[in-house]
């Protein structure tokens, strides 16, 4: 039986290869795969309002369902920062090595390094329809970077669940307790219980 087709706003060879090893019902390809390679602002204040904008304008470009996800670090002690800014922390669209070495300054001397990471996906249809789901994953945030797997701010970010870091963790242990993953599975759910 041919998989259901499901275009991917994104570019990231990380994220596509996360949802593809999670959405294993789809034919899972990218928006430049489909010859979209727009590059959206993302313009919203929460996760959910950009994972939106971007699901909306590959729906559009391409005329076929698209999922989008924005996700991003929040932590406590820094009010909920980066938030929807954690690819651009440092300032600019930078480097993970930048964002985490702000990251870093930016809670010397906190005790409470609590933190999490949200997921947002959005699924917008052709005809209009939009589901949105959100995912979370708890951990705190170390002093030092430990491990070179993932990327982001996965070496620094220190896994309730698994009790190591996303940095030193394989992408099976990962994707079975990620922010994504569980965004993901919320989606997959509703996708299946919509008539």
């Amino acid at each position: 039986m041919k998989k259901m087709r499901l275009v991917v706003a994104s570019g990231n060879a990380h994220k596509l290869r996360e949802i593809a090893e999670i959405f294993t019902d789809f034919e899972v390809v990218s928006q430049k795969e489909m010859g979209f390679d727009g590059d959206v602002e993302e313009t919203g204040e929460t996760f959910v309002e950009n994972a939106l904008i971007k699901a909306r304008a590959a729906c559009q470009a391409l005329g076929c369902m698209a999922l989008a996800d924005d996700s991003g670090l929040c932590v406590d002690a820094l009010g909920g920062a980066p938030g929807v800014y954690s690819a651009r922390y440092c300032g600019h669209h930078g480097s993970d090595a930048e964002n985490r070495a702000v990251l870093l300054k930016n809670l010397q001397g906190a005790k409470d390094r609590s933190a999490h990471f949200t997921s947002a996906i959005a699924l917008v249809y052709p005809n209009g329809r939009e589901l949105t789901a959100e995912g979370y994953t708890y951990g705190k945030i170390l002093e030092e970077e430990v491990g070179e797997g993932g990327f982001g701010y996965d070496c620094l970010f220190f896994s309730d669940d698994l009790q190591k870091t996303f940095g030193v963790a394989s992408s099976e242990e990962k994707n079975g307790v990620s922010h994504r993953f569980r965004a993901l599975q919320a989606m997959l759910k509703k996708w299946k219980e919509e008539p």
